[in-house]
Parts: C-alpha cells; structure tokens; sequence
C-alpha cells in the first residue's frame, strides 16, 4: 500500500487559509437574509471577487450556498441547513446548563432550577439542590403556573402586552397566595421591572415562605428558551440578598446562552 504524499507547511497553510475564507463568506451570508451580489460579497470579506467566485464555486457544488437567477443574488444553500439542523438535535438544554447549574448553587448557596414553558404554565426539567437543611424541592416534571414564577415572568417580559393581557384572561383570578399577581396593570409593571433588571421575583406568589430569582436563557434569535432560577426560604433570600442574588443568575444565565449558541438581547425593550 502506498503511502499518501506528504504536504509541505505552504500547501496546508494555504488550505486552511481557504477554509477561513469560506467561512467568511458563509457568515457573510448569513447575516443577510436577502442574499448578495458576488461584489457585496468581495466587499463584506475583504477579498478579490475572483477569489469570492471560486469559493462560491465549491460552496455551491456542495450546496452550501445556492444562485438566485432572477436576482442575481448568492444566498446560504441548503446544506447550511442541514448542517445547524444536526446541531438543533445534539444539543440537550438539561446537558448544557446542568455545569451553569451547579456553579449557580456553589455561588448563590440555594437550589438552582431550569424550566421551560408548556403553554400557560412552566415545567421544571432540572434541579441541582443546595446542601442546606431547608431548601426548595421540584422534581423534574413539576409544574408553576407562568405569571405566578420568577422563571415564569422572565418570559412574560419578552412577550407582547396583548399576549400577556389574553393569557391572565386564560387563567383566570385563581390566587395561589395573596401575593399572587393577576391583574394586567399590576403585571405591566411588574414585566417592566423585570427588562430593566433582566431578572425576576417570585416574592412568596406560588408558596407562602418561598422566594425566587430567576433569568433567562436566550436562543439563536434573542428568543427566551429557558429559565434558569434559584429558590429558597424567605429567611435566606432576604431582601438585602435579592439584588446580589440577581446578578448572579444573570450572569449565569448570559454565560449558559453562549454555551447554547444564543444571543442575549442588546437592549433592555
């Protein structure tokens, strides 16, 4: 059997230097969803359009990119697709957060818990439980209604006035406390406290002597995937706790976005 011919330090420098180069085309791309001109395109990455077209060339063939006629335009092909798409399968939410998790409950010193939303409530996929005496317990599978949580709120804020307004018709005034909020008024304000702060409360609302902080976890699109919180008795998250308690979650949960390949939102809406 022949042995395959040995590449010089030039050859593979130069393929590399070709990958880069597709790469940066691809991201040129992607960041426009109306597609480019071959010219656009030179421009964006800073490379001779005689080099541009050769890689297009490949990527093409690949289909990775694809050629509009009627527009003249270059747009991402779809094997771009398929390629995101088999990360989307891989990537477990419980899997990636789980490491965030922990690291949250060393800091914070309480349990820590990640949840989703299931239409009007918000089901809990993971705990790591702190190592005090008393502590907060959800197994995974439990549910809070939306509106009455701090992981429930951290989503409500990223959602439209209307929305908010039909799903407090949806549930109704069934108080879970008598802290619980459920008029719209009162909730607005309470939404917008939490965009400021970019964190949420649940100041005893599901259950009396039990208090919550949580933030969330955003995708690819700045869109709210998750919550990640930390919950305990109302006589260690006290209200001198709550706005270091804040912080804490939120860089925690800016750092599990990243892990995630999502966007925290630029601004504050």
């Amino acid at each position: 059997m022949t042995a395959a011919p040995k590449r010089s330090d030039s050859e593979r420098s130069g393929q590399i230097q070709s990958v880069a180069r597709a790469i940066s085309v691809l991201n040129a791309l992607a960041a426009d969803e109306e597609g480019m001109t071959l010219t656009q395109i030179a421009h964006t990455v800073t490379l001779p359009p005689s080099t541009v077209h050769r890689l297009l060339t490949t990527l093409q063939q690949e289909r990775y990119v694809r050629f509009d006629t009627e527009r003249g335009a270059w747009q991402i092909g779809v094997q771009c697709f398929a390629v995101g798409n088999a990360f989307l399968r891989t990537r477990d939410l419980v899997a990636i957060t789980r490491p965030y998790m922990r690291r949250l409950m060393e800091e914070s010193g309480e349990t820590v818990n990640l949840a989703v939303r299931d239409n009007d409530e918000m089901v809990y996929l993971a705990q790591v439980e702190c190592r005090e005496i008393m502590r907060a317990f959800a197994k995974p599978g439990a549910r809070v209604p939306i509106a009455g949580s701090a992981v429930g709120k951290t989503l409500l804020a990223r959602m439209r006035t209307d929305e908010v307004s039909k799903l407090l018709a949806r549930i109704g005034t069934e108080h879970k406390t008598r802290r619980t909020i459920d008029a719209l008024p009162r909730m607005e304000a309470e939404l917008a406290k939490v965009r400021e702060v970019e964190f949420a409360i649940d100041n005893e609302e599901h259950s009396v002597g039990l208090r919550c902080v949580a933030s969330a976890v955003f995708g690819h699109h700045s869109e709210p995937l998750a919550a990640i919180s930390i919950s305990g008795p109302t006589a260690r998250i006290t209200d001198e706790r709550i706005s270091k308690l804040g912080k804490i979650v939120c860089n925690v949960a800016r750092e599990a976005t990243v892990a995630l390949g999502g966007i925290w939102p630029h601004s504050k809406t």
